[in-house]
C-alpha cells in the first residue's frame, strides 16, 4: 500500500529524463520532455524578492514584477494581453520572499511565442504610469480589504512578531502608506538592480525535445545581460521566541474570529521536513483535518474549521495550528489545541496513523505529476532548494523510512509549549 511499483517509479521525473543546462549568461534550464502532450508549461524564477524591499517601500519587489506586463519598450499591456490570447495561451508574474516567481503555458507550435513575451518582459518593462497608477489603485483596495480580514490579519501579526526585524516577518504586499511611497522610479530602479541573467532558473514541461527547448530559450534569452546586477548573497539571523506570547487584533463587527497557535518548523532541505510535515499529517491535516480537526471541531463543535500546517523555507520555517471559531470560544478553542499538541510531543503517533499518512503521502505523488503543470513545479522546487534530481524517485523510499520515534523528536525539538505564540483577530 505504501509502495509505488518499479514502473510507477520510473515514470516519474528522474536524472535520465530532466535535462539541465546552465547558458553562457548563467541561466539554468531544466527540461522534462512528455511526448504525448501537444502543450508546454514554462515556470521559472530569479532572486529578486521582497527580501531586498525598503522597509518605507514595502512590497516594491511584488510591484515590480506585476508590473512586468503592464507594458514593454516594445508592446503596450493590451499587445501583450492580444498576443496571448490569440493563440490561447497565458503568462504571469509574482513575487514571494526570495525570488520574483513566473509561469505559462502554451501550444508547443507557439512556445517561441511565449517565450519572446517572456524575454520582453523580463528585460524591457517600461512602466506606463497610466497602467501603474491603475494597478496601484487596485493593489491599495486589496490592501483596504485585508484589514477586514480575520485571517489575513492574524497570520499576518503571527509571522511579525516569530520573525522580529526579518523578511519573513514582513508582507510582501506591503501596507497602505508603503504603496503609496513607490514612484515609477523607484520600480525602474529595482527592476535594473535586481532582474538579470545571473540568478534565472527556468523549468520546462510538455511536448517539446529538450534540445529544441535550449535553442529556443538561448535565441531569446541567451544574449540577456545586466551590468547592474548585484551580488544576492543575504542571510537575516533574528531572535526566537523563548515565551508564550497572546497578541489580539481587534476587528470590529466580525461574527467569527482566527485562532492561529504556532512556533518555528524545519528549513526546506532538511530531511526534518518530510518528518515534520509526515507528523503534520496526523496532526492536523489527514482525514477531516487530523486530530485537530477531531478534536476542535468534530467531537467540540467550537470551530468552522481547524488545521494545522508546516511552512519551511530556505532560512526557517513555520508550524502552525489555525482556527475559525466563534468568538466566545476562543480561549477553549485554544486550550483544546495546546492540549493536543502536548499529546503530540509526548506520545509517539500510533501504526495505524503512520500508515495510513503514509499511503496518503505516496498515493498522492503520481496524481500531482500528471499534469505539464505539475511537473514544471516539482522541478523548479527540486532546482529551488537543491534536494537533487532524484528526489521525486527516492521520495517514496524516504517517506517509508520514517518511523514514530523520529516524529515524535522532531515534535519535541520544534513544539516548545513555553514559547508558543497565539494570535487571534475579529
Amino acid at each position: 500500500m505504501n509502495n509505488l511499483s518499479e514502473f510507477d517509479l520510473k515514470s516519474l521525473p528522474g536524472e535520465d529524463d530532466i535535462h539541465r543546462k546552465v547558458l553562457s549568461n548563467g541561466i539554468v534550464v531544466l527540461v522534462r520532455e512528455n511526448k504525448v502532450s501537444p502543450s508546454v508549461v514554462i515556470k521559472g524564477y530569479l532572486k529578486s524578492g521582497s527580501l531586498y524591499d525598503p522597509n518605507d517601500k514595502l512590497g516594491l519587489s511584488l510591484f515590480t514584477a506585476l508590473s512586468l506586463m503592464r507594458g514593454t519598450n516594445n508592446r503596450s499591456f493590451q499587445e501583450i494581453y492580444n498576443s496571448l490570447e490569440s493563440i490561447g495561451a497565458a503568462l504571469g508574474f509574482s513575487s514571494g520572499v526570495h525570488s520574483t516567481t513566473f509561469g505559462g503555458r502554451a501550444l508547443v507550435e507557439d512556445f517561441s511565442i511565449i517565450l519572446e513575451i517572456l524575454s520582453d518582459c523580463l528585460r524591457n518593462p517600461n512602466f506606463p504610469k497610466e497602467q501603474i497608477e491603475r494597478l496601484r489603485g487596485q493593489w491599495l483596495t486589496r490592501l483596504a480589504i485585508r484589514a477586514q480580514d480575520t485571517s489575513e490579519m492574524a497570520s499576518m501579526v503571527f509571522d511579525e512578531i516569530l520573525f522580529p526585524d526579518h523578511p519573513y516577518g514582513r508582507p510582501e504586499e506591503g501596507f497602505i502608506e508603503t504603496i503609496k511611497n513607490i514612484s515609477l522610479e523607484d520600480l525602474s530602479k529595482f527592476h535594473k538592480k535586481y532582474y538579470g541573467p545571473e540568478t534565472l532558473v527556468i523549468v520546462v514541461s510538455g511536448g517539446i525535445e529538450p534540445q529544441n527547448a535550449f535553442n529556443l530559450i538561448e535565441k531569446y534569452l541567451g544574449n540577456w545581460k545586466n551590468i547592474n546586477e548585484i551580488e544576492r548573497e543575504i542571510n537575516v539571523d533574528f531572535s526566537k521566541l523563548n515565551e508564550k506570547i497572546y497578541r489580539h487584533v481587534e476587528i470590529p463587527g466580525k461574527s467569527q474570529s482566527s485562532l492561529l497557535i504556532g512556533t518555528y518548523g524545519p528549513v526546506r532541505k532538511s530531511q526534518e521536513y518530510l518528518i515534520a510535515s509526515l507528523g503534520n499529517s496526523v496532526l492536523g491535516q489527514f482525514g477531516m483535518m487530523g486530530r485537530i480537526g477531531e478534536a476542535v471541531r468534530e467531537k467540540e463543535g467550537l470551530a468552522y474549521y481547524a488545521a494545522s500546517s508546516v511552512n519551511s523555507w530556505v532560512m526557517s520555517g513555520s508550524w502552525e495550528v489555525m482556527a475559525g471559531v466563534n468568538p466566545k470560544n476562543i480561549e477553549k478553542a485554544r486550550d483544546i489545541i495546546i492540549n493536543e499538541l502536548e499529546r503530540f510531543i509526548n506520545e509517539p503517533v500510533s501504526n495505524e496513523e503512520l500508515n495510513d499518512s503514509k499511503a496518503n503521502f505516496i498515493g498522492r505523488l503520481p496524481l500531482s505529476l500528471e499534469s505539464n503543470d505539475g511537473v514544471a513545479s516539482v522541478i523548479l522546487n527540486m532546482e529551488r532548494y537543491q534536494l537533487g534530481l532524484d528526489y521525486i524517485r527516492s521520495y517514496p523510499a524516504r517517506i517509508n523510512a520514517i518511523q514514530s520515534e523520529d516524529i515524535l523528536e522532531v515534535a519535541k525539538k520544534y513544539i516548545d509549549l513555553n514559547a508558543l505564540l497565539i494570535v487571534s483577530a475579529g
